[in-house]
Formats: C-alpha cells, structure tokens, sequence
C-alpha cells in the first residue's frame, strides 16, 4: 500500500491533534512489515503495510507494556493507538522513538559481547510468564510454531536452487531440522531477531524493536541470528551462552536455512544485494558447502 507523508499527517491530526504540529519524515529503514515514520524528534509512526500484518498491532498494544519491565534493555513503548481513517484500512501505532541504528546500518564493533548482551536479553525474555500470551498464528507469520507449515516451499526452493546450493547439504539441515521437536512449555519468542531489529549505540546492544512476530512456543525461530549475523567466536559463545538443547539449534539452524532458501529463490534475478545476503547466510548455514 501507498503509504506518504501526508497520510500519515491527517491520520495524526484526526486522532492525537497533540502531536498534529510535530513535523513528519519518513525513516530509512522503515522496515518490511510496517510503514514508519518520525514523529518529531521523540516519537515514531508505524503503519502495517498489508492486511497480513494488521492483526500485529493490537498485539504489541497489549504485550509490549507487560514484558518490558522484565527486560534488560529497551523495548518499543506504545504511546498510541490509531484506528482505520482517511482511506487506510488498518490500525496502526504512535511509539517512543529508542536511540541508536541497527546493526544492518552499523555493524557491532566486538561481535562477542554483542552476542553475549542478546544471550542476556533473550534469556530474560523466556523466563517471563508465558501462560497467557498469544500462541503462533498468522500474526506471528507462524513463528514459535513447527517448522512443517514451511516444509514444501522449502523443498521447492532447494529443487529451484539445484546446481547453485549444495542442495544435498540443505536438504540434510532441514530434515534435521523438522526431526527435532519441542517437547517444552511454551516460552515468549520474539519472532525475528534480526540485524535490522537490534539497535547500536556505542557499539554496543542498545534495544530491541519489531515485536510484530513475537508470541510464547518453541524459542527455535530466535537462533537465526546465530548463522545470519554471529560467525567463529561469536556464534560459539552465543550458543553456549543459551541454554538450549541440540534439537532446539537444529531447528534455529532450519528457521535460518529456510529464510535464506526462499529469498535467494525469490530474488537471485531481481536483486541482487538480497540474492548475495542470502547466499552468505547459506554458506554459513550450510558450512561454506555451496557450488
């Protein structure tokens, strides 16, 4: 959806008139899932940016306040809830601007103790009351739930990729992956620990945002992380620094492979940083075995 400036002026203007002086730009990383926007200097606007992702804010609304207090480092504050207006279907979220980029914008400066700062806030995360949260569904794009949902798209994607990936190799991950199930209580997950979500000041993790996909199952989904950011030491540590079992890697590891099978299927033609992005993160999903 076409999502502007000055929608989302008249959106603020017709529901929280308080901030309707503030001046608003949009941000450069604005993210997939959500449209977002600064809001002055203090607060930010995020809109979803299709159907799929509307039943995400409501979410955030009623969880994000609870698990905040239990967490060792910031986490988005909702200030404000917007309700479908001026031809924009869905709601949509006024947040407290966090300081900081992402480590897709600056890359950590000592990998291991940022691996250890999200070993720490993590663990935090999955020793909070689950009993109540949201279970997987569509508005965790089905993460914290088995990894089966994906299996035939991932199986096609290894077929279309045949003679580019060492499709033997992926195939061998996978199967591992979907034979390693959770037999725990379900645990808070967040849903996309990814570069793009952890943000850096001082070269240090300084918050963590997009809770969109978060929800209480198997934690499996939050170990990507481990093969598409940490590398040698730093994923050593992350790993060790986790008290998970094997099966629970084995499924983080399939959670990676999957991401990075369906974006270079998807994008290896029509774009090119995506399709090298996804091939560095098979390669080490799959111990450098590509073709």
């Amino acid at each position: 959806m076409d999502i502007t400036v000055s929608l989302v002026r008249q959106l603020v203007a017709g529901q929280f008139p308080q901030w309707a002086s503030l001046p608003v730009a949009p941000v450069q990383w604005g993210g997939w899932d959500n449209r977002t926007f600064h809001l002055g200097s203090e607060l930010l606007v995020r809109l979803p940016s299709a159907e799929g992702y509307a039943p995400q804010v409501a979410k955030e609304h009623r969880w994000l306040p609870v698990l905040a207090p239990h967490l060792p480092l910031p986490i988005p504050a909702p200030l404000g809830l917007g309700a479908p207006a001026d031809g924009y279907p869905w709601p949509w979220s006024v947040y407290g601007w966090l300081e900081g980029e992402s480590a897709l914008q600056r890359p950590p400066s000592d990998l291991t103790a940022f691996a250890m700062a999200l070993v720490k806030f993590l663990a935090a995360l999955q020793s909070i009351d689950a009993s109540a949260g949201p279970p997987p569904g569509v508005h965790s794009q089905f993460r914290g739930g088995p990894l089966t949902i994906w299996d035939t798209g991932t199986r096609q994607a290894i077929s279309d990729l045949d003679g580019e990936i060492d499709a033997q190799a992926a195939l061998d991950v996978w199967d591992t992956a979907l034979s390693a199930t959770w037999h725990g209580p379900p645990v808070w997950f967040h849903g996309d620990v990814a570069a793009g979500n952890l943000l850096v000041q001082g070269g240090r993790l300084s918050a963590v945002i997009d809770f969109g996909c978060a929800g209480v199952g198997d934690p499996a989904c939050d170990l990507s992380i481990a093969w598409t950011l940490f590398e040698g030491q730093s994923r050593q540590v992350f790993r060790a620094a986790l008290p998970l079992d094997s099966g629970t890697w084995a499924r983080g590891r399939g959670w990676a492979l999957w991401k990075a099978l369906i974006t270079l299927a998807e994008y290896r033609v029509s774009d090119g940083v995506k399709a090298a992005e996804a091939r560095r993160v098979l390669a080490e999903v799959l111990g450098q075995r590509l073709l």
